[in-house]
Protein backbone atom coordinates (compact mmCIF):
# COMPACT_ATOMS: atom_id res chain seq x y z
CA UNK A 1 0.00 0.00 0.00
CA UNK A 2 2.83 2.92 0.92
CA UNK A 3 4.63 1.42 -2.16
CA UNK A 4 1.61 2.48 -4.11
CA UNK A 5 0.86 5.49 -2.48
CA UNK A 6 4.31 6.28 -3.41
CA UNK A 7 4.01 6.18 -7.22
CA UNK A 8 1.14 8.05 -7.07
CA UNK A 9 2.12 10.78 -5.07
CA UNK A 10 5.12 10.85 -7.98
CA UNK A 11 3.06 11.10 -10.17
CA UNK A 12 1.09 14.10 -9.10
CA UNK A 13 4.36 15.88 -8.18
CA UNK A 14 5.37 15.13 -11.92
CA UNK A 15 2.29 16.81 -13.19
CA UNK A 16 2.81 20.03 -11.10
CA UNK A 17 6.17 20.01 -12.11
CA UNK A 18 5.24 19.39 -15.73
CA UNK A 19 1.40 21.17 -15.33
CA UNK A 20 1.21 22.29 -19.40
CA UNK A 21 0.83 25.84 -18.34
CA UNK A 22 -0.97 25.31 -15.52
CA UNK A 23 -3.79 22.56 -17.41
CA UNK A 24 -2.81 20.52 -14.31
CA UNK A 25 -4.27 22.66 -11.54
CA UNK A 26 -7.75 22.75 -13.66
CA UNK A 27 -10.60 20.64 -12.50
CA UNK A 28 -11.43 19.07 -15.74
CA UNK A 29 -8.36 17.83 -15.85
CA UNK A 30 -8.71 15.70 -12.75
CA UNK A 31 -12.40 14.66 -14.37
CA UNK A 32 -11.15 13.49 -17.31
CA UNK A 33 -8.15 12.06 -16.13
CA UNK A 34 -10.49 9.37 -13.78
CA UNK A 35 -13.25 9.01 -16.60
CA UNK A 36 -10.13 8.15 -19.23
CA UNK A 37 -8.82 5.66 -16.56
CA UNK A 38 -11.58 4.31 -15.95
CA UNK A 39 -11.92 1.20 -18.79
CA UNK A 40 -8.63 0.38 -17.66
CA UNK A 41 -10.07 0.23 -13.98
CA UNK A 42 -12.63 -2.14 -15.19
CA UNK A 43 -9.95 -4.61 -16.59
CA UNK A 44 -7.68 -4.04 -13.65
CA UNK A 45 -10.09 -5.57 -11.42
CA UNK A 46 -10.66 -8.39 -13.22
CA UNK A 47 -6.95 -9.12 -13.90
CA UNK A 48 -6.15 -9.09 -10.44
CA UNK A 49 -8.38 -12.00 -9.77
CA UNK A 50 -6.49 -14.07 -12.05
CA UNK A 51 -3.92 -12.62 -11.24
CA UNK A 52 -3.67 -13.47 -7.73
CA UNK A 53 -4.17 -17.16 -8.87
CA UNK A 54 -0.55 -16.61 -10.42
CA UNK A 55 -1.96 -16.71 -13.97
CA UNK A 56 -2.61 -13.88 -16.45
CA UNK A 57 -5.06 -12.95 -18.74
CA UNK A 58 -3.54 -11.27 -22.12
CA UNK A 59 -7.29 -11.44 -23.92
CA UNK A 60 -8.97 -8.93 -22.53
CA UNK A 61 -8.34 -6.36 -25.05
CA UNK A 62 -9.57 -8.25 -28.02
CA UNK A 63 -12.53 -9.18 -25.65
CA UNK A 64 -13.44 -5.51 -25.47
CA UNK A 65 -13.18 -5.21 -29.05
CA UNK A 66 -15.26 -8.31 -29.72
CA UNK A 67 -17.81 -6.82 -27.31
CA UNK A 68 -17.80 -3.84 -28.37
CA UNK A 69 -18.57 -4.43 -31.86
CA UNK A 70 -21.47 -7.68 -30.65
CA UNK A 71 -22.71 -4.72 -28.21
CA UNK A 72 -23.23 -1.90 -31.12
CA UNK A 73 -24.49 -4.38 -33.51
CA UNK A 74 -26.98 -5.18 -30.61
CA UNK A 75 -28.06 -1.88 -29.83
CA UNK A 76 -27.50 0.19 -32.83
CA UNK A 77 -28.12 -1.74 -36.18
CA UNK A 78 -30.35 -4.44 -34.55
CA UNK A 79 -32.71 -1.91 -32.10
CA UNK A 80 -32.26 -4.47 -29.25
CA UNK A 81 -33.44 -3.38 -25.82
CA UNK A 82 -30.76 -3.11 -23.24
CA UNK A 83 -32.18 -5.82 -21.03
CA UNK A 84 -31.60 -8.38 -23.84
CA UNK A 85 -28.59 -6.45 -25.17
CA UNK A 86 -26.55 -5.73 -22.12
CA UNK A 87 -26.64 -9.56 -20.50
CA UNK A 88 -26.20 -10.77 -24.54
CA UNK A 89 -22.40 -8.54 -24.21
CA UNK A 90 -21.90 -9.72 -20.90
CA UNK A 91 -22.62 -13.59 -21.30
CA UNK A 92 -20.09 -13.06 -24.75
CA UNK A 93 -17.66 -11.77 -22.29
CA UNK A 94 -17.57 -14.12 -19.82
CA UNK A 95 -18.00 -17.16 -22.29
CA UNK A 96 -14.63 -15.67 -24.00
CA UNK A 97 -13.11 -15.95 -20.30
CA UNK A 98 -14.56 -19.31 -19.88
CA UNK A 99 -13.04 -21.19 -22.60
CA UNK A 100 -9.61 -19.09 -21.44
CA UNK A 101 -10.36 -20.48 -18.22
CA UNK A 102 -10.85 -24.60 -19.30
CA UNK A 103 -7.73 -24.21 -21.56
CA UNK A 104 -6.12 -23.52 -18.43
CA UNK A 105 -7.98 -25.63 -15.40
CA UNK A 106 -7.95 -28.74 -18.26
CA UNK A 107 -5.48 -29.49 -20.49
CA UNK A 108 -3.40 -27.45 -18.03
CA UNK A 109 -1.89 -25.10 -21.02
CA UNK A 110 0.10 -22.23 -19.63
CA UNK A 111 -2.05 -19.41 -18.69
CA UNK A 112 0.37 -17.08 -21.23
CA UNK A 113 -0.47 -19.67 -24.22
CA UNK A 114 -3.92 -20.11 -23.06
CA UNK A 115 -5.14 -16.45 -23.42
CA UNK A 116 -2.69 -15.32 -26.00
CA UNK A 117 -4.61 -17.92 -28.30
CA UNK A 118 -7.76 -16.83 -26.88
CA UNK A 119 -6.78 -12.96 -27.60
CA UNK A 120 -5.95 -13.89 -31.15
CA UNK A 121 -9.39 -15.31 -31.38
CA UNK A 122 -11.33 -12.75 -30.20
CA UNK A 123 -9.65 -10.51 -32.40
CA UNK A 124 -10.60 -12.11 -35.23
CA UNK A 125 -14.16 -13.03 -33.90
CA UNK A 126 -14.67 -9.02 -33.79
CA UNK A 127 -13.22 -8.62 -37.28
CA UNK A 128 -15.45 -11.27 -38.86
CA UNK A 129 -19.27 -10.60 -37.33
CA UNK A 130 -18.33 -6.73 -37.98
CA UNK A 131 -16.91 -7.43 -41.74
CA UNK A 132 -13.62 -5.65 -40.78
CA UNK A 133 -15.51 -2.08 -40.61
CA UNK A 134 -16.59 0.42 -37.75
CA UNK A 135 -20.12 -0.68 -36.27
CA UNK A 136 -22.00 2.95 -36.31
CA UNK A 137 -24.97 4.84 -36.79
CA UNK A 138 -24.33 4.60 -40.90
CA UNK A 139 -26.35 1.59 -41.50
CA UNK A 140 -25.82 -0.28 -44.95
CA UNK A 141 -28.41 -0.94 -46.80
CA UNK A 142 -27.18 -3.27 -49.09
CA UNK A 143 -26.79 -1.34 -52.33
CA UNK A 144 -24.24 0.41 -51.28
CA UNK A 145 -25.39 3.27 -49.49
CA UNK A 146 -25.98 3.82 -45.97
CA UNK A 147 -29.14 4.96 -43.52
CA UNK A 148 -28.27 7.44 -40.94
CA UNK A 149 -29.95 5.98 -36.95
CA UNK A 150 -29.88 8.34 -33.98
CA UNK A 151 -27.22 7.20 -31.58
CA UNK A 152 -29.33 4.91 -28.92
CA UNK A 153 -30.31 6.25 -26.03
CA UNK A 154 -28.31 3.75 -23.65
CA UNK A 155 -25.06 5.24 -25.20
CA UNK A 156 -25.96 8.16 -23.75
CA UNK A 157 -26.86 6.77 -20.74
CA UNK A 158 -23.72 5.22 -20.05
CA UNK A 159 -21.56 8.01 -21.52
CA UNK A 160 -23.37 10.59 -19.25
CA UNK A 161 -21.91 12.77 -15.98
CA UNK A 162 -23.57 13.15 -12.72
CA UNK A 163 -22.54 15.05 -9.59
CA UNK A 164 -23.22 18.46 -11.45
CA UNK A 165 -20.97 16.87 -14.56
CA UNK A 166 -18.25 15.98 -12.83
CA UNK A 167 -18.47 12.26 -12.49
CA UNK A 168 -18.58 10.17 -15.67
CA UNK A 169 -21.40 7.11 -15.53
CA UNK A 170 -18.44 5.16 -16.67
CA UNK A 171 -16.32 6.12 -13.66
CA UNK A 172 -19.45 5.30 -11.38
CA UNK A 173 -19.49 1.45 -12.76
CA UNK A 174 -15.61 1.30 -12.58
CA UNK A 175 -16.35 1.93 -8.45
CA UNK A 176 -19.15 -0.59 -8.73
CA UNK A 177 -17.22 -3.32 -10.31
CA UNK A 178 -13.91 -2.36 -7.90
CA UNK A 179 -16.03 -2.83 -4.68
CA UNK A 180 -17.78 -5.82 -5.78
CA UNK A 181 -14.58 -7.58 -6.59
CA UNK A 182 -12.87 -6.27 -3.47
CA UNK A 183 -15.76 -7.66 -1.29
CA UNK A 184 -15.33 -10.90 -2.84
CA UNK A 185 -12.06 -10.96 -3.05
CA UNK A 186 -11.18 -10.00 0.85
CA UNK A 187 -14.44 -11.17 2.39
CA UNK A 188 -15.89 -14.18 0.22
CA UNK A 189 -14.75 -18.05 0.73
CA UNK A 190 -13.86 -17.85 -3.16
CA UNK A 191 -11.70 -15.21 -2.64
CA UNK A 192 -9.61 -17.10 0.57
CA UNK A 193 -9.62 -19.89 -2.37
CA UNK A 194 -8.00 -17.45 -4.92
CA UNK A 195 -5.43 -16.42 -2.17
CA UNK A 196 -4.37 -19.94 -1.77
CA UNK A 197 -4.27 -21.43 -4.82
CA UNK A 198 -1.83 -18.35 -5.36
CA UNK A 199 0.28 -19.01 -3.05
CA UNK A 200 0.70 -22.83 -3.63
CA UNK A 201 -1.51 -24.47 -5.81
CA UNK A 202 -0.71 -27.94 -5.23
CA UNK A 203 -1.09 -27.54 -1.10
CA UNK A 204 -4.57 -25.70 -1.89
CA UNK A 205 -5.44 -28.78 -3.83
CA UNK A 206 -4.36 -31.25 -0.88
CA UNK A 207 -6.12 -29.23 1.71
CA UNK A 208 -9.37 -29.85 -0.22
CA UNK A 209 -9.79 -26.68 -2.15
CA UNK A 210 -11.89 -26.62 -5.40
CA UNK A 211 -8.65 -25.34 -7.17
CA UNK A 212 -9.62 -25.92 -10.63
CA UNK A 213 -13.47 -24.48 -10.39
CA UNK A 214 -11.89 -21.48 -8.40
CA UNK A 215 -9.83 -20.48 -11.21
CA UNK A 216 -12.13 -21.37 -14.03
CA UNK A 217 -14.21 -18.11 -12.37
CA UNK A 218 -11.59 -16.17 -12.51
CA UNK A 219 -11.20 -15.81 -15.45
CA UNK A 220 -14.76 -16.12 -16.36
CA UNK A 221 -14.63 -12.97 -14.32
CA UNK A 222 -12.21 -11.11 -16.01
CA UNK A 223 -14.06 -11.82 -19.01
CA UNK A 224 -16.93 -10.77 -17.34
CA UNK A 225 -15.41 -7.19 -16.80
CA UNK A 226 -13.61 -7.06 -20.35
CA UNK A 227 -17.43 -7.05 -21.22
CA UNK A 228 -18.53 -4.17 -18.90
CA UNK A 229 -15.26 -2.30 -20.48
CA UNK A 230 -16.21 -2.98 -24.15
CA UNK A 231 -19.74 -1.64 -23.30
CA UNK A 232 -18.42 1.36 -21.88
CA UNK A 233 -16.12 1.56 -24.71
CA UNK A 234 -18.45 1.06 -27.47
CA UNK A 235 -20.61 3.85 -25.56
CA UNK A 236 -18.28 6.28 -25.11
CA UNK A 237 -17.16 6.01 -28.91
CA UNK A 238 -20.31 5.39 -30.20
CA UNK A 239 -19.34 2.84 -32.08
CA UNK A 240 -17.94 -0.76 -31.76
CA UNK A 241 -14.57 -0.58 -33.53
CA UNK A 242 -12.86 -3.66 -34.29
CA UNK A 243 -9.90 -2.50 -33.58
CA UNK A 244 -10.83 -1.45 -29.89
CA UNK A 245 -8.82 -2.70 -26.76
CA UNK A 246 -5.49 -3.17 -28.61
CA UNK A 247 -3.06 -3.16 -26.30
CA UNK A 248 -5.43 -2.21 -23.01
CA UNK A 249 -4.27 -5.58 -21.48
CA UNK A 250 -0.75 -4.42 -21.24
CA UNK A 251 -1.89 -1.33 -18.95
CA UNK A 252 -4.42 -3.01 -17.00
CA UNK A 253 -1.72 -5.48 -15.84
CA UNK A 254 0.62 -1.74 -15.52
CA UNK A 255 -2.36 -0.91 -13.56
CA UNK A 256 -2.37 -4.42 -11.12
CA UNK A 257 1.62 -4.38 -11.06
CA UNK A 258 1.94 -0.88 -10.31
CA UNK A 259 -0.63 -1.30 -7.24
CA UNK A 260 1.54 -3.97 -5.66
CA UNK A 261 -0.25 -7.39 -6.71
CA UNK A 262 2.31 -9.57 -6.73
CA UNK A 263 2.69 -11.50 -10.27
CA UNK A 264 3.66 -15.01 -8.57
CA UNK A 265 0.25 -14.87 -6.95
CA UNK A 266 -0.66 -15.41 -3.38
CA UNK A 267 -0.59 -11.69 -2.85
CA UNK A 268 -2.64 -8.48 -3.70
CA UNK A 269 -5.54 -6.28 -2.79
CA UNK A 270 -8.24 -4.57 -5.21
CA UNK A 271 -7.84 -0.83 -2.73
CA UNK A 272 -4.02 -2.10 -4.65
CA UNK A 273 -5.53 -2.05 -7.79
CA UNK A 274 -7.61 1.77 -7.61
CA UNK A 275 -4.26 2.91 -6.29
CA UNK A 276 -2.58 1.44 -9.79
CA UNK A 277 -5.58 3.23 -11.94
CA UNK A 278 -5.54 6.53 -10.55
CA UNK A 279 -1.71 6.39 -10.90
CA UNK A 280 -1.96 5.40 -14.19
CA UNK A 281 -5.10 7.52 -15.01
CA UNK A 282 -3.10 10.82 -13.80
CA UNK A 283 0.09 9.60 -16.13
CA UNK A 284 -1.53 9.39 -18.81
CA UNK A 285 -3.40 12.57 -19.01
CA UNK A 286 -0.12 14.23 -17.82
CA UNK A 287 1.90 12.40 -20.76
CA UNK A 288 -1.66 14.10 -22.77
CA UNK A 289 -1.39 17.48 -22.50
CA UNK A 290 2.62 17.50 -22.73
CA UNK A 291 1.61 16.48 -26.03
CA UNK A 292 3.84 13.39 -25.20
CA UNK A 293 3.80 11.21 -28.81
CA UNK A 294 1.96 7.59 -28.74
CA UNK A 295 5.17 5.91 -28.95
CA UNK A 296 6.69 7.43 -25.75
CA UNK A 297 3.22 6.34 -23.62
CA UNK A 298 4.18 3.14 -24.83
CA UNK A 299 7.86 2.94 -24.29
CA UNK A 300 6.72 4.70 -20.60
CA UNK A 301 4.35 1.92 -20.09
CA UNK A 302 7.56 -0.85 -20.35
CA UNK A 303 10.03 0.75 -18.33
CA UNK A 304 7.22 1.28 -15.61
CA UNK A 305 6.37 -2.67 -15.73
CA UNK A 306 10.49 -3.69 -15.44
CA UNK A 307 10.71 -0.94 -12.73
CA UNK A 308 7.47 -2.30 -10.45
CA UNK A 309 8.74 -5.92 -11.34
CA UNK A 310 12.17 -5.36 -10.20
CA UNK A 311 10.73 -3.69 -6.97
CA UNK A 312 8.46 -6.39 -6.13
CA UNK A 313 11.76 -9.41 -6.55
CA UNK A 314 13.72 -7.00 -3.77
CA UNK A 315 10.56 -7.29 -1.31
CA UNK A 316 11.00 -11.22 -1.85
CA UNK A 317 14.74 -11.53 -1.29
Amino acid sequence: MLRAAVALLIVILLGMAFHADGAFYKVGTHRDALRQASVYGILACGMTLVIVTGGIDLAVGSIVGFTAVCFSMMTIWWSWPWWISVPSALAIGAACGAVSGALVVWPRLQPFIATLAMMVFARGMAKTVSGGVKVSTALPTGDGTFRYVQVPELFRTIDSRILFGNLSMVTVVFLAIAAAAGVLLARHIWGRDLYAIGGNEEAARLSGLAVRRSKLLAYVACGLCAAVAGICQAAQEQQGDPEAGGGYELTAIAIVVIGGTNLMGGRGHMGLTLLGTITIGYLEKILSINAVPEAGRLMLTGVILVAAVLTQRRRRF
